[in-house]
């Protein structure tokens, strides 16, 4: 079971909800797709759109026309603000509809600052001129109208023709029963009243009623990246959003760090080094009584100190070694390796080296995934690959333990989400696959720069 983690995002914006349509044969597909609800969902939509587009485009330029004639005056500004205002309430109906129709979950764009509309008409006015959205909220009304009067008449013309002809056999017997013409009459073609006519013109029927569905499908998809692209929110905003996801992300896990460190000191170093004073001190009291016994004591002190500095080396690597600065993320996890109870394998394939910023955090990814090894997989061995694919750092653990390792709630500890987290932060990923009895093999990707 192959799964992906980013930072708790979840999905993007702009996905298409599940039709309910589970995985089947295309063939079947195909031929029920004039009867399924997203056909008539979509074709509603298309139809509707063209008299809304007449509404919406007629609105648009009129407004737009009046305020460019009014700019010589006071008026003109705050007019073309209100057609700005108005543009994002029909952006707003628009993407309702397209919830409804499309099943499409368009997310909102950003408001217009809350501080600017506080201050004051004008500087509600002046934040409406020069926000983005509301202009492209503007173009849409104006290019959504030639294209809903375009899939408004193609998917109308292919539907109504399609059912017309499928169902001419059936127009044939109620003209011959009921009126004093020989058939329907489909324009040029005059009277179908042959069976041989009726039958070609029954099995053109059918084929535009089985391939209209897809052309309503297609059109459909149109409106669904025009609302996307002009109504939903802009590249940047929700850049800037996943930047301050990510931000919050990387301040979280710096303060985890921090408080590890203060831990680690307190209960290790720090303690040993004020138990170290204290033995100092009796060892100095007995210096002159008892020479033998303040040789001792100093002995033993030796041995606490030696603990202690090796304690302190070990901190400081976990912070950031010293050998990855000096020698590179390869040398750096061979080391690593060394140290892991678990017997550990090491391949890397590095000819030069990324960012100082992404070994960093390939180092801290192997070196929570080889604890996570120890701790929880009961492996007996494991290995690690290092290599790089164009622009990105692939690191790649794998171990033969237990399995069952995942990165979502009741995780056991393992530090799984963290790392996602962590990896997100630069625009990385994690895959876990781990299925129940193991094996277990869990790749981090990561940027070569940041």
């Amino acid at each position: 079971m192959a799964t992906a983690h980013r930072a708790p995002s979840d999905a993007g914006p702009g996905r298409t909800a599940g039709y309910g349509d589970g995985p089947r044969n295309p063939f079947s597909a195909f031929l029920l797709a004039p009867l399924e609800n997203r056909t008539y969902r979509e074709f509603l939509y298309l139809l509707t759109g063209f008299p809304l587009a007449i509404v919406t485009f007629s609105w648009t330029v009129t407004m737009v026309s009046v305020s460019a004639g009014l700019l010589i005056t006071f008026v003109g500004i705050p007019l073309l603000a209100l057609t700005l205002a108005s543009c994002r309430g029909i952006g707003a109906f628009e993407r309702a509809r397209a919830r409804g129709l499309l099943h499409l979950d368009a997310p909102d764009p950003e408001p217009v600052s809350a501080v600017q509309r506080s201050s004051g008409l004008m500087a509600w006015v002046g934040a409406l001129l020069r926000s983005g959205t509301s202009w492209r909220h503007l173009l849409y009304t104006v290019v959504y109208f030639p294209w809903a009067t375009a899939a408004f008449t193609v998917s109308f013309v292919f539907w109504a023709t399609g059912w017309a002809l499928l169902l001419s056999p059936a127009y044939h017997w109620v003209f011959d029963a009921y009126t004093d013409q020989p058939g329907p009459e489909f324009g040029d073609w005059g009277y179908l009243d042959s069976a041989p006519e009726l039958a070609v013109a029954s099995l053109a029927g059918l084929v535009l009623v089985l391939l209209t569905p897809w052309l309503i499908r297609g059109l459909a998809q149109v409106d669904r990246l025009l609302v996307l692209g002009l109504l939903g929110p802009s590249r940047l905003a929700e850049r800037a959003q996943e930047l301050e996801s990510d931000r919050g992300a990387v301040v979280d896990t710096a303060a985890a760090d921090l408080r590890r460190i203060e831990r680690d000191l307190h209960d290790g170093a720090q303690a040993r080094l004020v138990s170290l004073a204290m033995e100092l001190g009796l060892a100095k009291e007995k210096l002159l009584e008892d020479p033998h016994a303040a040789a001792h004591m100093v002995d033993e002190a030796h041995g606490e100190v030696k603990i202690a500095l090796q304690e302190l080396r070990d901190l400081a690597r976990g912070i950031h070694p010293a050998i990855l600065t000096d020698r590179g993320l390869g040398p750096a996890l061979t080391t690593l390796t060394t140290r892991c109870t678990t017997p550990t394998t090491l391949t890397t394939d590095l000819t030069d080296r990324p960012a100082p910023a992404i070994e960093g955090i390939a180092y801290f990814t192997a070196s929570e995934l080889l604890q996570n090894i120890t701790k929880h997989s009961h492996a007996h061995h494991a290995e690690i690959d290092l290599w790089r694919t164009e622009d990105r750092l692939m690191l790649q653990v794998w171990d033969n333990g237990v399995g069952g390792a995942t990165a979502g709630p009741g995780s056991g500890g393992t530090g799984l989400a963290g790392l996602a987290e962590r990896l997100d932060s630069v625009d990385g990923l994690l895959l876990i696959d781990s299925p129940a009895g193991g094996p277990t093999t869990i790749t981090a990707e990561l940027p070569w720069h940041t």
